[in-house]
């Protein structure tokens, strides 16, 4: 117990530090719901599979900005916005290279200049969220991005929202990127989420998309840890007007505490939202995937489609929650996890939920956990694959599966290749 109201006591301290750094109501309010639940146990339900609190025992010293500069390569051909140790950094970002309709800007200048639609985008993000991590979030946010795509926009090129943590010693940071899409913009988006050093890094990062009527977002999300005792919690949030869509896809891998949460709200007639993702697990990785998709209007569609490969000592997570209102008639809703697990030691919990209160819908969930087909392994040994290939071989197109909405071919191979390089350390062990 001590330890545990130390770290609220050390929060509490990097709060009193960023509460008057832009947006003071906004970090108020923030602050005040995250101290009503404090750090989340597992008898908070949303937290029931992950102890968060247990975890955060002892929070890292507050990222404080660096300027250092710093090689990053390229795995895809993106136009690059780096969030770098909680600060974001212009001279390693692609923002001379942005096409027209795109504007940009830090987030610590957005808050400081207290812009009304931004500071509206950002409060309204929150509401029925309530979340504790997210509220931390707000609360504490030292820097991020603000992108705002005018109406009718297409972007040919993918962005990408580099949130990286480059610190030899452990220290956390709490970034968010906002993204505001006009009536009828088009993008595809890229987040990377991780770390450029060994350190036990602490990140705590959020993602607000405002999709106005008829806009469109593809999300490729590619999540990973770093080294054992990280922990990184990545929230989404996304509200959709009539007629808006989105399609997104998430990749964890690495090792330590992963946290993908998503917030989804459809707000509008016609709105459409895909979710998908597949979760590469070894070592003690901890990966919780947990999402809210709540169809506010009529005539809505969502999909969750969800692959976890589970190795070793690996934990995997997966909480779905489909709302559909009572005003929300003529929803399409599906939602479905399938887990693989490689080893004995390896551990799968499942909980989707679907909650209805409209009379003329179509919403269905599944759930599944296994091993690899028996009989399948030995049709390949019999045609002279050793064993291990033959595992990656099928392993492969049960992670594949659930890439294949994705439309973004050089996405789509960045995502494969990272699956293959994950099976090939497999082999070689």
């Amino acid at each position: 117990m001590i330890k545990l109201a130390e770290a609220e006591a050390t929060l509490s301290s990097f709060y009193e530090e960023m509460r008057d750094k832009g947006a003071p109501r906004l970090r108020a309010a923030a602050w005040a719901a995250f101290s009503e639940f404090g750090l989340p146990s597992r008898r908070v339900e949303s937290w029931h599979y992950t102890d968060f609190k247990a975890a955060m025992s002892r929070p890292a010293p507050l990222a404080t900005a660096s300027h250092a500069a710093l090689s990053l390569p390229r795995a895809h051909d993106s136009l690059r916005l780096v969030t770098l140790d909680g600060v974001f950094r212009p001279d390693l970002s692609d923002i001379a290279r942005l096409p027209e309709g795109v504007a940009v800007q830090s987030l610590r200048d957005a808050l400081t200049q207290g812009e009304p639609h931004v500071m509206s985008a950002l409060a309204s993000a929150d509401i029925g969220a309530q979340d504790p991590i997210l509220a931390l979030n707000a609360a504490l946010m030292q820097d991020g991005v603000v992108i705002e795509i005018a109406s009718g926009t297409r972007i040919g090129r993918a962005i990408e929202l580099a949130t990286l943590s480059s610190a030899e010693a452990a220290q956390s940071t709490y970034t968010r990127a906002l993204v505001m899409l006009g009536e009828g913009a088009q993008a595809t988006m890229v987040e990377t989420l991780g770390a450029r050093s060994a350190a036990s890094a602490q990140d705590n990062s959020a993602l607000v998309l405002r999709l106005a009527q008829n806009a469109r977002v593809d999300l490729v999300t590619h999540l990973s840890g770093g080294v054992e005792h990280s922990i990184r919690v990545a929230s989404l949030l996304a509200h959709l007007d009539a007629g808006a869509t989105i399609s997104s896809f998430a990749l964890i891998e690495d090792d330590g505490l992963l946290r993908r949460q998503i917030f989804a709200r459809l707000d509008g007639e016609r709105a459409s939202a895909a979710f998908n993702g597949a979760t590469l697990g070894r070592g003690r990785l901890h990966a919780d995937t947990t999402l809210i998709v709540d169809h506010a209007k009529p005539n809505g569609a969502s999909r969750e489609r969800f692959r976890h490969i589970l190795d070793d000592q690996s934990v995997g997570v997966f909480q779905g929650k489909v709302i559909v209102r009572q005003g929300a008639q003529k929803t399409d809703g599906a939602m479905q996890s399938k887990a693989l697990l490689l080893s004995e030691q390896a551990t799968m919990n499942n909980k989707p939920e679907l909650e209805i209160f409209a009379d003329d819908v179509q919403c269905g969930h599944g759930a599944t956990c296994g091993r690899l087909d028996k009989d399948q392994l030995f049709y390949l040994s019999a045609r002279g694959l050793p064993r291990r290939e033959a595992e990656a071989l099928l392993i492969e197109g049960f992670a594949n599966e659930a890439m294949e909405a994705l439309e973004d071919d050089q996405l789509k191979a960045f995502l494969a290749d990272r699956v293959s390089a994950w099976l090939s350390r497999r082999i070689a062990r």
